[in-house]
């Protein structure tokens, strides 16, 4: 969040806070706080955040209830309780703001909450009366800062001062551009470091594209003109409070907008922060959806290597039990010796053991083998459920589904997945209507499949999936009205789709009734074994038009 967009945000929020009332606070994660003010038009959130990928400050819609016994969040409950915020700033160019709390609108303040969005320097403060600090979000010792330490029971000091020059649009341009060309820089690193309050991102806003890496030095005469005119229109902007919240073809955004513009494209009241609060939201879910899809996917593939070893080794114990005919005739031999002696014979009677070992051996050998295949087979699957997923919430459905296989099984989910503590709430598998207004059902997880294809399947359901392939489950709801050839064609298309084959052009995919599933005893959740089918085509392409054309059923929509 750079100044262009914490400017913003202050102008928005400020005649809708300001006055209000404290009520709440609370910290939902370690670097973020959540406060709950209230004013004469209801109750208000504000987020704070000092996390260092993405420090920022914005209003919210009502959060849930968490995060109230944290020490920072008791802390601000306890210093703020009966007092009002009666003022909201951010004074020059630097990325702090302030909030003031007092008995009322006029009195002193009592206490003041200081927000700094400095990248890996953000902090909160809390601030008494004489500005020294009674809260904050984490201690700066000497070691992290020789500039500025600070803790507990200090005076409130300020960053170091900022480098380069406040933008002013009275500036002239002869000096404007003269600034800029004192060293023949790239561009965007020459306005970075002449002007505070200059972000890489506002650079981007500012500068054609192809010209940000371009030395100043070669910028033409008509070059320095627009950009001296984008210039002059966000410091207008600024001036005169026009803000607006635009999404950026590159996945960013931007919160200002020219005069030019600023009626035809004048935002709604509180939908900047609004706009702000789902930016963040969407790319911190995302953020964390990558990281921990990165954990998982390296445990799964440990614990999928270590069973692969495990099945060769029983695989080399079965080879090696060939060898009983080999013994049974070795011992066959020395007893049928024309001179046997009593050395002999035992020698015979030991290779008969042996080799009777080795035959019984066999059928258990057998079973290992099948159910190190069938363990290797749900690795698999939960590898592309892990590879596919596309938000955190659906993530997270699918690492619980693991991890009380993993842990009921202590890494072994095949032997008893059954004893595995199962989630209390009902599975919520993507649901969307077919062509022919049937419902689809698609498991995301192994827990997903199984509540579609075995305990919510009826007779007359007709059930998907990819052939040799891992990939989700999909059920068609043929028992709720009559399927036609696009109904039959969207089920195949989805189960090719939701399979390690996405990427395949056309996918084979069995389709078998539900009442012909079993599930096999022993065997890690979502394994079903089935007789007959009949194999149709799946296009993966044809499942995505599908799902942007189709949103999924909410739950009113569902029987």
């Amino acid at each position: 969040m750079d100044l262009t967009t914490l400017r913003a945000v202050v102008a928005e929020l400020g005649p809708q806070l300001v006055p209000s009332r404290f009520e709440k606070a609370q910290q939902p994660a370690g670097q973020r706080l959540q406060l709950g003010l209230r004013s004469l038009e209801g109750l208000h959130w504000l987020e704070l955040s000092w996390l260092a990928e993405a420090p920022r400050l914005h209003g919210i819609a009502p959060p849930p209830r968490q995060g109230e016994g944290s020490t920072l969040a008791l802390q601000l409950q306890h210093g703020l309780r009966g007092l009002a915020l009666v003022t909201l700033s951010q004074h020059g160019w630097e990325r702090i703001v302030e909030l003031g709390f007092a008995r009322r609108p006029g009195d002193p303040l009592e206490r003041t909450l200081v927000l700094e969005l400095m990248g890996r320097h953000s902090n909160l403060f809390l601030l008494d009366q004489d500005r020294v600090v009674v809260a904050l979000a984490r201690q700066v010792r000497e070691q992290h800062s020789r500039q500025r330490p600070i803790g507990t029971g200090d005076p409130y000091q300020c960053p170091p001062a900022l480098q380069g020059e406040p933008p002013s649009r009275a500036e002239p341009f002869a000096r404007w551009q003269q600034r800029l060309t004192l060293q023949d820089l790239p561009l965007k690193q020459a306005l970075l470091s002449s002007y505070q309050g200059v972000s890489p991102a506002l650079v981007a806003q500012l500068v054609e594209p192809g010209l940000a890496a371009m030395p100043v030095a070669q910028l033409s005469a008509a070059q320095w003109q627009a950009l001296h005119g984008r210039w002059l229109q966000w410091l207008q902007a600024l001036d005169r409070q026009q803000f607006g919240f635009t999404a950026t073809e590159a996945g960013g955004y931007c919160c200002w907008q020219p005069s030019a513009h600023a009626h035809a494209q004048a935002p709604a009241a509180g939908s900047l922060n609004s706009s702000l609060a789902g930016y963040y939201a969407a790319a911190l879910d995302q953020r964390a959806l990558v990281a921990l899809q990165g954990q998982w996917l390296a445990r799964l593939e440990q614990l999928q290597s270590r069973e692969q070893a495990q099945l060769q080794q029983q695989q080399d114990l079965l080879q090696a039990g060939a060898q009983a005919e080999v013994l049974q005739a070795q011992a066959d031999d020395l007893l049928c010796q024309a001179h046997r002696d009593p050395e002999a014979a035992c020698q015979a009677q030991a290779l008969y053991r042996r080799a009777r070992r080795l035959r019984r051996s066999g059928a258990v050998i057998r079973e290992r083998i099948a159910l190190h295949e069938q363990r290797l087979d749900w690795f698999d699957a939960s590898l592309t459920y892990l590879h596919q997923a596309e938000d955190l919430a659906g993530l997270e459905s699918l690492l619980a589904d693991l991890s009380a296989v993993l842990d009921a099984d202590r890494g072994r989910p095949g032997r008893s997945a059954r004893r595995a503590a199962a989630p209390q709430d009902q599975p919520q598998p993507l649901e969307l209507p077919s062509p022919g207004g049937l419902r689809l059902q698609v498991g995301r997880n192994h827990r997903q499949n199984v509540w579609i294809s075995l305990r919510q399947a009826r007779r007359g359901d007709l059930w998907f999936h990819a052939q040799e392939c891992p990939g989700s489950h999909v059920v068609l709801k043929a028992s709720e009205g009559v399927p036609g050839d696009a109904d039959l064609a969207a089920a195949a298309h989805l189960a090719a789709y939701f399979s390690r084959g996405r990427g395949n052009g056309r996918v084979p995919v069995v389709m078998v009734p539900t009442e012909d599933l079993q599930r096999i005893s022993g065997a890690p959740a979502g394994t079903v074994r089935h007789s007959g089918g009949t194999v149709v085509w799946g296009i993966p392409t044809q499942a995505a038009a599908l799902l942007a054309a189709a949103p999924s059923l909410g739950p009113e929509e569902r029987p």
